[in-house]
């Protein structure tokens, strides 16, 4: 005690100021109350000010009390400061409860008071009258000395267990939390990867993306932006894109030309970081663009080649966007990329086979002009066909290819047997059905053309088995070529020659009802008959574009 008050004198004194206690303040007044049912006041440890005190004696002399708190402060543990029998005055430092440079202090009985004792000057640590101390002190608990520091000591080894405790589980909340984030991220990942097919455009994958990000990034609006593959004069039978596109998905602040505008003041390049603005950057005057208070941006690569652009826009809760976001988009942006890159080989290697296969079929025309245009009828007439049996998409473009094909083998056919315009004898016939067998040849060492083989190998087979060259009949025969032998057959006798007319449609469809079920698939002579209005406009155009399916 006499230690304490001699540190104490050294310090000047201040006055108590208003309450200003924070939530770590509050529940370790609450702890040390719950130890020991009286209230405590609280002492800034540094300057020794009273910061709060609640009902009980008014606890007079604070000067020198907060001096006493300061040394106790200092020292890191729990002590008597001020001892008057039958009272007194006991101090505790509250940092291990997570109140740093705080001091909680109360007073107390230490042993039974009688009612005529004579307590004047104990009565002065309480700061009231001798007749008010004795009745306070008739109202209390009594303790002993080393019950308090003990129980004090206690209280703070609680304290501290329950302060780690709250760590602990703030710790977990925060793992779990983590957690969950890179659950969703890397199922997000997962679903966008999963969708990787080259039969899915660029467009529509970006699509899918925006909206499967709005499930895990906290904006209120998601944008990307496709840049043209080509030029717009440059023509592209596979539909290149020419022009720039925007995605939007979400409430966008911003329309498609305020976004672009955005991205042009910007500049990014295709070797560009993402680029993060939150609301300090948004609110500087040369920013001027008002209703954007955060946003991220990445850019989609191709090595050096700038592809488009992946923003998020507005936070849902006007908080900052920060690096989380900003990897996820740069993560999703590197996949887009990949997709678009791949789609792009694609569709150039797509071309550069069709260009292939056109040369294939000009070498045909050449060498036999009576049926010049006949390979891309039949083709166009396969696809009326196969769209009239709702075929899918994927087999719809290989009968396209197959009915481009399927005479390939006249390459390897003499030239006066194939321009012969009058009956073949036997001989010559046995050597044109060849063909079937040569255009399997030619093209059977191309791995891209495997759904195209059966076409150009069976398409004169018979429903009835009769035909060649293995006499296959009824479902033996592949379904896309059954439909390219019934295109076939109509544009041949649809077609003029040089040396015929083409036949009138009343015999024509005289002859596929009379064949049906022997010569030709009765399904598939029966979409002809549904579709004939179609074909028959496909027969006397001359395009030989590509149709879509």
């Amino acid at each position: 005690m006499a230690k304490l008050a001699e540190d104490a004198a050294t310090s000047p004194a201040l006055l108590p100021i208003a309450d200003r206690l924070r939530p770590a303040d509050h529940r370790a007044l609450e702890l040390l109350e719950a130890s020991f049912g009286v209230p405590f006041a609280l002492v800034d440890g540094q300057s020794g000010e009273l910061l709060f005190r609640s009902e009980g004696p008014p606890d007079s002399d604070w000067q020198l009390r907060g001096e006493l708190c300061r040394v106790v402060a200092r020292r890191g543990r729990p002590e008597i400061i001020q001892d008057e029998e039958p009272f007194a005055v006991l101090a505790v430092p509250l940092g291990a409860l997570g109140s740093d440079g705080r001091v909680a202090v109360s007073t107390f009985v230490v042993r039974p008071v009688q009612r005529r004792e004579d307590v004047v000057q104990a009565a002065q640590v309480l700061g009231m009258p001798a007749e008010a101390a004795l009745e306070w002190a008739a109202k209390q608990v009594t303790w002993a000395r080393p019950s308090l520091e003990r129980v004090a000591r206690m209280t703070l080894d609680h304290g501290r267990a329950l302060c780690e405790v709250r760590k602990s589980e703030a710790e977990i909340e925060s793992v779990s939390q983590n957690l969950a984030n890179t659950y969703e991220e890397i199922s997000l990942i997962y679903r966008i990867t999963h969708n990787l097919r080259i039969s899915r455009s660029d467009e529509e994958l970006g699509r899918l993306a925006l909206k499967w990000l709005a499930d895990v990034v906290p904006a209120r609006a998601l944008a990307l932006q496709m840049l043209p593959r080509q030029q717009e004069d440059q023509a592209s039978p596979t539909g290149a894109r020419s022009e720039p596109r925007v995605l939007f998905h979400g409430d966008s602040p911003l329309d498609e030309q305020e976004f672009v505008e955005v991205l042009d003041r910007l500049a990014l390049r295709s070797t560009s970081q993402p680029v993060v603005l939150n609301a300090t950057q948004a609110t500087r005057s040369d920013w001027q663009v008002g209703r954007v208070r955060q946003l991220v941006v990445v850019p989609l690569t191709e090595g050096d080649k700038l592809l488009g652009h992946l923003a998020a826009l507005n936070h849902v809760e006007d908080l900052e966007f920060g690096t989380v976001e900003a990897s996820l988009l740069n993560s999703v942006a590197a996949i887009l990329s990949i997709h678009s890159s791949n789609i792009e080989l694609y569709r150039q290697q797509r071309e550069l086979l069709e260009g292939i296969i056109r040369a294939l079929i000009s070498s045909i025309d050449a060498k036999d002009p009576y049926t010049c245009g006949h390979s891309d009828r039949v083709a166009r007439i396969s696809v009326r066909l196969a769209q009239q049996l709702e075929c899918d998409a994927s087999l719809v473009e290989a009968i396209y290819l197959s009915g481009l094909l399927h005479d390939i083998g006249k390459i390897g056919i003499d030239d006066a047997v194939l321009r012969k315009p009058g009956k073949l004898t036997d001989e010559e016939y046995e050597h044109i059905k060849t063909h079937v067998t040569v255009g399997h040849r030619i093209l059977r060492d191309l791995r891209k053309l495997d759904e195209v083989l059966p076409v150009v190998l069976h398409h004169h087979e018979s429903w009835d088995g009769k035909g060649y060259p293995g006499r296959l009949g009824a479902e033996e025969i592949p379904l896309s070529a059954r439909i390219v032998a019934v295109a076939d057959a109509y544009d041949a006798m649809a077609s003029n020659r040089p040396y015929r007319q083409g036949m009138p449609m009343e015999k024509i469809e005289s002859i596929f009802r009379s064949g049906a079920g022997q010569q030709w698939d009765p399904a598939i002579v029966g979409a002809l008959m549904d579709a004939l209005d179609d074909i028959q406009q496909i027969s006397q155009s001359e395009s030989v574009q590509a149709p879509s399916y």
